[in-house]
């Protein structure tokens, strides 16, 4: 509720001060608009510098990191490791235990 009457009050204190000083914000409105078209311009000219670089010099899209090839035989060997291992796991555990 405090925001709503604060922003009723802004907003008549704007227009009061907007309607006493309306020629120095027409002036500052005047001096202001061809700052932000040329910042607005120089903007789109870089990102569309930026745009046209980017599809010229375009890199092939490769993965920078590609896993090893693994064969068959080799990944069945690391299945019956792990297996191996589960198992003694379960042994150790079992011991500790008693």
């Amino acid at each position: 509720m405090t925001a709503l009457i604060g922003g009723l009050i802004a907003l008549a204190l704007g227009l009061i001060g907007l309607g006493m000083w309306w020629r120095d914000f027409l002036s500052l409105l005047a001096g202001g608009v061809p700052l932000l078209l040329l910042l607005g311009g120089a903007l789109a000219v870089y990102l569309g510098f930026e745009e046209t670089k980017d599809k010229f010099f375009k890199k092939s899209e490769t993965p920078a990191y590609e896993p090893p090839k693994v064969a068959e035989a080799e990944v069945e060997q690391y299945k019956a490791e792990v297996e191996k291992l589960k198992a003694e796991m379960e042994s150790l555990k079992k011991k500790k235990e008693k």
